[in-house]
């Protein structure tokens, strides 16, 4: 069974590049003009892909959360309601982002929080949609998305393997398009609770599944290691200045460590190499300084029967190779050997 998925013009499979997804979110502030900042320094990084949050803040919470008071450093608004509308972009706030990324050749898409922002990105005809790990359960929302045709994107967080496997069997019964994220739902997320080796539980239970990484991980490293296990997404969240107001900010990468883990990820997918060992052109330089050979340790005569203090190893390479002393000991010389000239199989009767 095939693990590949395409989004947009871009093909994610085992043998190729990680897909690296810029996760904006919120970080942008409300502000377009930093949105589409963020869109160009992202692009310039190297990702593949930026990503939004798409809510429908009236329909999504209750009228008790949207109400509630929300007064913090982080606070865009009084109430938890304004803080969120101050953040959410509108349709024509999309349609210039979407404009603007097609314009840099980037990809763009978001997550869909709830059915209406299914619908409007839907309308927008973004080329893949992101369920977050809130939404693992929400199968209503997951089947209504897969139905849309697009690839989907699943992050797991705070799931066990039978609610990862109900997500599985929902989308893929409508939509064979489906990457699944192993993902820890805690910002920022500690190394030792990534657990990373469920993505090699994905990959053996879900072949029919890109897997990947939705990492909260407050630095690159471990990114590499899900590209090594077998992740071929890794989304990552994204920002301009760590100090910025927000709560996503301080576990975002800036541009220098997002260019870091895009560089180190294209580099860990050239250094894996094939798996067959063999001598390699870029080798044969510094081997041959540092190889041995097998030379007379003294001048030696023709006629002489070969013992081992006659036998020295010494470098460069270019002669007899040191495992080759067993053939040569007890072997008469057909010419005299100057002290350090190589032994050849040819010098001997």
């Amino acid at each position: 069974m095939s693990r590949d998925l395409t989004i947009g013009s871009t093909r994610i499979h085992d043998d190729g590049d990680c897909y690296v997804i810029a996760e904006i979110g919120h970080n942008h502030q409300g502000s377009v003009d930093r949105a589409k900042e963020m869109f160009r320094v992202a692009k310039d990084c190297g990702v593949d892909a930026v990503k939004l949050q798409k809510r429908s803040n009236r329909t999504l919470y209750t009228r008790a959360m949207y109400e509630s008071p929300y007064d913090n450093e982080n606070s865009f608004g009084a109430t938890y309601g304004q803080h969120r509308e101050a953040l959410e972009f509108g349709w024509d706030h999309y349609v210039e982002l979407k404009r603007y990324a097609a314009e840099i050749g980037i990809t763009f898409f978001a997550t869909a929080f709830d059915l209406e922002s299914a619908d409007f990105l839907a309308k927008l005809d973004v080329p893949a949609y992101k369920i977050a790990s809130g939404d693992l359960n929400n199968v209503p929302l997951l089947t209504h998305v897969a139905r849309i045709g697009r690839p989907v994107i699943i992050s797991t967080g705070g799931g066990s393997i039978v609610d990862v496997q109900r997500a599985h069997d929902a989308v893929r019964a409508l939509n064979p398009r489906l990457c699944l994220l192993q993902c820890t739902a805690s910002y920022p997320a500690e190394p030792e609770d990534m657990n990373l080796r469920v993505i090699t539980t994905y990959r053996d239970r879900f072949p029919d599944a890109v897997i990947g990484l939705s990492d909260h991980q407050n630095g690159i490293a471990l990114a590499d290691a899900a590209y090594i296990l077998g992740a071929r997404v890794i989304e990552k969240h994204f920002t301009l200045n760590r100090a910025s107001k927000g709560t996503d900010h301080a576990y975002s990468l800036e541009p220098v460590g997002m260019r870091k883990l895009v560089r180190d990820l294209r580099r860990v997918r050239a250094a894996l190499g094939t798996g067959v060992k063999t001598p390699l052109a870029v080798e044969k330089k510094p081997l041959f300084k540092m190889g041995k050979k097998l030379v007379a340790a003294r001048g030696l005569k023709a006629g002489h029967v070969l013992a081992a203090p006659d036998v020295a190893i010494k470098s460069p390479s270019g002669g007899l190779p040191p495992y080759e002393l067993p053939s040569v000991l007890g072997r008469a010389l057909r010419r005299d050997l100057a002290e350090d000239d190589a032994i050849a199989f040819e010098d001997l009767q």
